[in-house]
């Protein structure tokens, strides 16, 4: 079994961007990634603009041209796609890890679905989008109800209930709606979320209070039916005739899988994953770092991908230095 000197579990930006890094670098890397390259933006809304500038979301010293500011799924999975290329990214596609074993002498060896590999340093990256927070309710199940907004097309003159406050649920709403649907919001609190962004914000509020788009506030989803929907609000419960559920209600780290790499993870409060903020090494596997969003936990506002773009320069650097010093990572 071939002894690399750092795996990286994730093909994501960040994930690239640590193995640019470590290119750079002269280790002997290697991505496993479960999905496709850069899966989560793949599984982003197929019309979706970011919210940030394409200056911001450049990695590996590679500039990030798009047609406007604000780049397209599109565009960035192209970009993604020419960083793999040019950099000759060493990456494993469509490769789950399972769970990962300390050996004797300190390497790891992670186990996935087609082989295994063992690694001096290992690199966690794997975001947290894959992972839709449920909804727990009875019907979920069903086919109606998706967890993954892809294209307005499908839901053209059907009754839509849109569950969620937050900027993805407000952008699904008022796309659904300008395209035919009839949407409905199911929403927990008495507001739309404070942190949508302003110029969501004016458009979504004016729509609900001309009645466009139906919003009911401190309501929660009890059942989803074939045809209808359970709610309960203020004044009790209550059904809608319905033909689709998209739950827009957020997305959480895959804490199954962070629980076979055996990383330390609190099961209460932010869930943060246990590392130093300083050095990104995890507290209780050593050469073992989280790099990225998931390093945030459940606070998933927090941390994205252009504010995380040094997490790759930090490990790499920690990694660099142990080899040099022949210190066994």
């Amino acid at each position: 079994m071939k002894l690399y000197d750092l795996v990286i579990i994730g093909g994501g930006p960040t994930g690239l961007n640590c193995a640019i890094a470590a290119r750079h670098a002269g280790l002997d890397y290697l991505i496993l990634e479960k999905g496709m390259l850069a899966n989560s933006i793949y599984h982003f809304p197929a019309n979706m603009t970011f919210f940030s500038t394409s200056r911001l979301l450049e990695i590996g010293d590679t500039p990030f041209i798009s047609h406007g500011e604000k780049p397209t799924r599109g565009e960035a999975l192209e970009y993604y796609r020419r960083l793999h290329q040019h950099f000759l990214l060493q990456v494993r596609l469509y490769e789950e890890v399972r769970d990962m074993n300390r050996c004797a002498d300190g390497h790891y060896e992670l186990h996935t679905n087609k082989s295994s590999y063992q690694a001096r340093a290992v690199i966690v990256a794997t975001g947290f989008y894959d992972t839709p927070r449920m909804l727990e309710v009875p019907g979920e199940g069903l086919p109606k109800v998706k967890h993954y907004y892809d294209d307005p097309h499908p839901y053209t003159g059907q009754k839509v209930l849109v569950v969620g406050a937050a900027n993805s649920a407000c952008q699904v709403a008022l796309e659904l709606w300008h395209k035919g649907a009839e949407v409905s919001m199911a929403i927990r609190g008495n507001e739309i979320y404070k942190g949508v962004k302003y110029w969501i914000r004016p458009d979504i509020e004016n729509r609900i209070k001309e009645g466009s788009i139906k919003a009911y506030f401190q309501t929660v989803v009890k059942e989803i039916k074939a045809s209808e929907v359970l709610l309960e609000g203020p004044d009790g419960p209550f059904r809608l005739d319905n033909d689709w559920v998209l739950a827009m209600t957020g997305y959480q780290p895959n804490y199954v899988l962070l629980e076979r790499l055996g990383l330390a993870t609190p099961t209460d409060g932010n869930r943060i994953p246990l590392h130093s903020p300083d050095s990104l090494e995890s507290a209780n596997l050593p050469n073992v770092y989280l790099a990225g969003v998931v390093c945030a936990g459940m606070e998933t506002n927090k941390l994205f991908i252009e504010n995380t773009r040094d997490h790759a320069n930090i490990i790499i650097g920690q990694i660099g230095e142990r080899l040099k010093q022949n210190v066994e990572v």
